[in-house]
């Protein structure tokens, strides 16, 4: 009985040990990996800010296309009627 005893009082303490020994950051630690959270926030931050500004660009873009598209739709089916009313007037010569 006693022998269990110490045999679990040397496993307490072992895990005991072990926990406090593996569970300890120091602040310094503590502080550098804040400063790397920091870092890469702030990077994220400016790469997100990056992407905003490259997707109102690409925004402005497609709706020059889309005008662009829009006139020459309205170009093409002006020549269409002219050549319609061109064909019109040689049929009824």
């Amino acid at each position: 009985m006693v022998k269990n005893i110490k045999r679990t009082l040397v496993l307490a303490v072992t895990a005991g040990a072990f926990v406090v020994l593996t569970g300890c950051a120091t602040t310094e630690d503590l502080s550098k990996t804040r400063a790397d959270l920091q870092s890469q926030i702030d990077q994220l931050r400016s790469d997100v800010s990056a992407a905003k500004s490259d997707a109102a660009a690409a925004n402005a873009r497609a709706n020059e296309a889309v005008s662009i598209a829009n006139e020459a739709n309205n170009r093409s089916r002006d020549t269409a009627e002219k050549i319609d009313r061109m064909f019109r007037k040689t049929m009824q010569k």
